[in-house]
Order: C-alpha cells, then sequence, then structure tokens
C-alpha cells in the first residue's frame, strides 16, 4: 500500500488540518471581501441617488417658493431663479435637469389654464394650455392662481456598478402666490 493512501495517515492529517489555524483568516478575507466590496458600491451608488433625489425636491420646492414671493416677475428674475436652482443641484451636472415654472389661473369655468411659464433646458408650457392639477388648490371663480414647478434631472450613477444607464427623476410643486392673487409676468425690467 502506497504510503500517501493510508487510513491510519489520512485520519492523522485530517486531525492536524482541523486543528490548524494559521491560514483560517486569510481563508475568510478572501471569501467576504468580495461581498463586502459589492456592498459598498452599492451602498455609495444608492446614497448617490437618493441624494440627487432629494436635491430635485428641493429645485421644485425652491422655484415655487422664490417665484411665489413675488406679486410680478421678468426676465432678470427669473434668470435668477433658474441660476439659484443650478446652485442647488450641485455638484450634479446642468445640463441634465429641465425645470418650468408655470402660474396657472383659474379661468372661471372649473378649468385651470398656463397664464405664463418659463423653462430652463426644455420648452414651457403652452399659454392657455389646460393643465389637470388636484382639485382645491386654485380658488375657481376666476382670479385664482398657483405656482406649478416642475423638475426632471436624469441621473446617471458616476460608478454605473449597480444603477446602469440614465434614470428620469421627477419632481414638482405647487404653491400659492403670497403677495397678490396672480404673479404677472412681464418681459421687461422689473
Amino acid at each position: 500500500m502506497a504510503r500517501g493512501l493510508c487510513p491510519r495517515s489520512l485520519v492523522t492529517f485530517f486531525r492536524r488540518f482541523h486543528s490548524a489555524r494559521e491560514g483560517v483568516i486569510a481563508t475568510e478575507f478572501a471569501l467576504i471581501a468580495p461581498i463586502m466590496i459589492v456592498m459598498y458600491f452599492g451602498v455609495a451608488e444608492i446614497a448617490d441617488a437618493f441624494t440627487a433625489s432629494s436635491k430635485v425636491t428641493s429645485v421644485a420646492s425652491s422655484a415655487a417658493d422664490l417665484t411665489a414671493r413675488e406679486s410680478a416677475v421678468c426676465n432678470a428674475e427669473i434668470s435668477d431663479i433658474f441660476s439659484a436652482m443650478i446652485a442647488i443641484m450641485f455638484p450634479y451636472p446642468q445640463n441634465n435637469m429641465q425645470i418650468t415654472i408655470s402660474s396657472l389661473i383659474d379661468t372661471g369655468t372649473g378649468t385651470v389654464k398656463v397664464a405664463w411659464s418659463d423653462a430652463l433646458n426644455t420648452t414651457p408650457r403652452l399659454v392657455n394650455s389646460v393643465v389637470a392639477i388636484p382639485a382645491g388648490l386654485v380658488t375657481s371663480g376666476g382670479g385664482g392662481s398657483v405656482i406649478f414647478t416642475e423638475v426632471t434631472y436624469n441621473y446617471s450613477s458616476p460608478a454605473g456598478y449597480l444603477i446602469y444607464g440614465t434614470r428620469p427623476l421627477h419632481d414638482s410643486f405647487y404653491l400659492r402666490p403670497r403677495r397678490t392673487a396672480q404673479i404677472t409676468r412681464s418681459a421687461n425690467g422689473c
């Protein structure tokens, strides 16, 4: 019988193997390290996507808030609002963000139409186009209005390990004007 195949030597080998502890930590690390690395990058990507989504919500609410504080807006003020929204979205690229700010008014017949609209990186809503909004936001009977902001951000993960391609993040916000029943829009100076 060959020396390496003896049952007694096999039993001795397995006893020594079972009691050896020299390479256990390295072996466990080699088994767990890939899982830990994938979890780390996954958590980092999900956190980055969540941050971008939170910034989209902040942009929608802030754009409506800044506009609703005015009684009239002009080109310079709309440009300033868009610049502020780009600053909120930093460090994410501005060309991936589309913002629409619209003043919606009640026509007195129960429908809500666009009084004016401005947009960044997209097309504004058409004046006098009908917009469906939740009931009760605009006071009926004519004269009531609401500022409606819509934000879309095309998010793409900087790492791209778990989140592939581009994912659109959307949010919208409604806010009533604070100083007047309806905010007017002027193309000239304010």
